[in-house]
C-alpha cells in the first residue's frame, strides 16, 4: 500500500495517507493508456475537411478532343485529377474520428496512469484546496512551495470555480475535479497535485 505525504498549501508536511492499491499500486497497462490517450485525442477532432472529387468539381462535361487520330492519351472531361484544377483522387470528406472504447480499458488506463504518477514520485497531497480570493499570486505561491515549477495538475474533489480562475493566468497550469479527470491531463502533467477529500472520492469510484 503505497504511503505518501500529506501538505498543506504552504509547504509543510502535515501528515500521512495510505493509498489504495486498487487504484494506486496496480499493474501499468501501457496499451489501455495509449488507447485511451488516442481516443481522448481523437473525439477533440472537428472532422471537417472536405475536397471535391471529378464529379463535384464544376465544369469538364465536354469532352477535351476526340478519341482517336490525335496521338494523345484519350481523355473526357478536363477535370479529371491529373489536370490543373480537376478534382481530387479519393478526396477527403468530413468524418467522425471517435473510437469507441470498453469500460474496462477505460478504468484500467486512468488506473495505470495514477500507479505511474505515484511510481514516479509526481503525486503531491494536499490536506485541502482553499482559497480566499481568486487570485493568480495565491496559486502562484503554493506552487512554489510545492516545488511544481513545471506542468501541474490540480485536482479538486468538486468544481471549484475561485480555483479555476486564480490558475487561468499560470502556463502549464491545470485545474480539474474528480469527475473530469482523464488520462491525457494526468500523463502530461509534472506534478500531480489533488486534494485530501479527491483522494478519498477516487479510490471510491475506481476501487470497485
Amino acid at each position: 500500500m503505497p504511503n505518501v505525504k500529506v501538505f498543506n498549501m504552504q509547504g509543510a508536511e502535515v501528515g500521512q495517507i495510505d493509498l489504495a492499491d486498487e487504484v494506486f499500486a496496480v499493474d501499468v497497462h501501457v496499451s489501455a493508456m495509449h488507447t485511451m490517450v488516442r481516443a481522448i485525442l481523437n473525439a477533440k477532432r472537428q472532422g471537417t475537411q472536405s475536397a471535391k472529387t471529378r464529379t463535384e468539381v464544376r465544369g469538364g462535361g465536354r469532352k477535351i478532343y476526340r478519341q482517336k487520330g490525335t496521338g494523345n492519351a484519350r481523355h473526357h472531361g478536363r477535370r479529371a485529377p491529373q489536370f490543373t484544377h480537376g478534382g481530387v483522387v479519393f478526396a477527403p470528406k468530413p468524418r467522425s474520428y471517435r473510437i469507441n472504447v470498453p469500460k474496462a480499458i477505460r478504468r484500467l488506463a486512468m488506473k495505470s496512469a495514477l500507479t505511474c504518477k505515484v511510481n514516479d514520485s509526481e503525486i503531491v497531497v494536499l490536506d485541502k484546496i482553499e482559497l480566499q480570493e481568486a487570485k493568480t499570486k495565491f496559486v502562484a505561491q503554493m506552487l512554489k512551495a510545492l516545488g511544481s515549477e513545471k506542468k501541474a495538475l490540480i485536482v479538486t474533489k468538486d468544481p471549484e470555480a475561485m480555483v479555476v480562475r486564480a490558475a487561468n493566468n499560470i502556463p502549464g497550469v491545470k485545474v480539474a475535479h474528480v469527475g473530469c479527470l482523464n488520462v491525457v491531463d494526468i500523463l502530461n502533467c509534472d506534478k500531480f497535485i489533488i486534494a485530501q477529500d479527491a483522494v478519498k472520492q477516487v479510490e471510491e469510484v475506481y476501487a470497485q
